[in-house]
């Protein structure tokens, strides 16, 4: 027995779609929410530095590399 509906209209496969739907969907805002709240990845940070220059470029000569 439903709290609010009945158990028949609770067992129809439409209702059950729905209900799949809906859980696809909340797993998509949930995902989405958390990637919007970590911090970005930038994959220049992981390769390797070999492009990087050796001297700093900067106006102060005693700015860290």
């Amino acid at each position: 027995m439903g709290v609010l509906l009945p158990d028949s209209i609770l067992r129809n496969e439409l209702i059950a779609v729905l209900a799949a739907f809906v859980a696809i969907n909340t797993i998509v805002y949930v995902t989405l929410a958390v990637a919007k709240i970590l911090p970005k990845l930038y994959l220049r940070d992981h390769l390797s530095a070999r492009n990087r220059r050796s001297e700093t470029r900067s106006i102060d000569p005693d700015a860290p590399v």
